[in-house]
């Protein structure tokens, strides 16, 4: 079904900041006791007692995190707080605020910001959290979005990277390498649309991977299913920047190396298709790909039978001593120092 470009659209000027806030945030609610006060004040008040707060900030901008001419604005709403439960989530933690801050140009009327905070308040009911601030302000180029996310957690519940030892084995949930396959999708459809604009992409063969890519789950259930093994990790880190990436900060955060092993990588079926299509290495996407939002983290050898044959869960390698270097054993069993090549954006 073709969008309707003739919609009346209602300019932000119209509304003014406050009133602008004030209609964006109407419908959201409050669902945890640990918020005293959310929208409304000067600043919110949270009252986490006995537990330690947990903070995290991403910046995503527009032409370098996100091409609206491809991402829908409510699942950039969506996305811009999974992003950010991520990272909490990897700290052994449970969300529980966010704030939302948007700049935008005067391209954007009030009903693409209603579509982007639908999927906001989507991802807060999704996932059991508050909105309790943010601001709006004016751009000159283009969409820019902060979140920030608060969470709980018990000091001595908390994983940090620093925490692997050798001979810990190295774990990852779920499959690597879809979004970055489902974005490469994505960009040959538009360079497709730039010549024919009347082209109408067949995107079902790629349902998978180009939903990893616009609207990521972040791993909220690693934290119980873990419970419930009764595993501890030693350390932790979100997928956000590619596998080679987040190996890397583990061990220099750890003072370990680490032996990854090119055959215990989990690729979804449609990953390998579609790196067969676009003529690239499967296994370097998943090294380098990023965007996966998937947790990777360190449990010691005794957990080993607790979490084998687990469908949520795959061991790809183990901790070493530092003077082993940080490597990839391929499929031949040739060792290959690990370089990070994720996703940079500076570059």
């Amino acid at each position: 079904m073709i969008e309707d470009k003739n919609q009346e659209k209602t300019g932000l000027d119209q509304l003014g900041e406050f009133e602008l806030i004030k209609h964006l945030t109407k419908d959201f609610t409050l669902q945890h006791k640990s918020t005293l006060k959310g929208i409304g004040d000067d600043a919110a008040v949270l009252d986490f007692k006995d537990k330690k707060a947990i903070i995290s900030t991403d910046l995503l901008i527009e032409g370098v995190h996100f091409d609206l001419s491809y991402m829908p604005l409510k699942h950039l709403g969506y996305k811009s707080v999974m992003v950010n439960l991520s990272d909490i989530y990897a700290m052994n933690a449970t969300a529980t605020q966010i704030t939302v801050s948007i700049a935008v140009s005067n391209r954007f009327p009030l009903e693409a910001l209603e579509e982007f905070y639908s999927g906001v308040a989507l991802a807060c009911e999704i996932y059991k959290i508050d909105l309790v601030g943010g601001d709006t302000t004016s751009s000159t180029k283009g969409m820019l979005v902060s979140v920030t996310v608060i969470g709980e957690a018990a000091e001595e519940n908390i994983v940090y990277r620093s925490g692997a030892k050798p001979n810990d084995l190295l774990v990852v949930s779920g499959d690597l390498g879809a979004a970055y396959c489902g974005l490469q999708v994505l960009e040959r459809e538009k360079e497709v649309f730039k010549v024919n604009p009347n082209n109408q992409p067949d995107l079902s063969p790629y349902t998978y991977i180009v939903e990893r890519q616009l609207k990521p789950e972040a791993r909220r259930d690693v934290k119980d299913l873990l419970d419930k093994l009764e595993i501890r990790p030693t350390s932790m880190i979100d997928i956000s920047d590619g596998l080679s990436s987040e190996i890397l900060h583990l061990c220099d955060k750890s003072e370990v190396g680490c032996n990854l092993f090119e055959d215990k990588i989990p690729l979804d079926p449609t990953v390998i298709s579609a790196c067969e299509e676009f003529k690239m290495d499967s296994t370097l996407v998943a090294l380098s790909g990023g965007e996966d939002y998937e947790l990777l983290f360190t449990i010691d050898q005794k957990d080993f039978l607790k979490i084998k044959g687990n469908p949520h869960f795959t061991v790809v390698g183990h901790m070493t001593d530092k003077d082993e270097g940080v490597n990839l054993i391929s499929r031949s069993n040739t060792k290959i120092p690990i370089t990070a090549q994720g996703w940079n954006s500076f570059k």
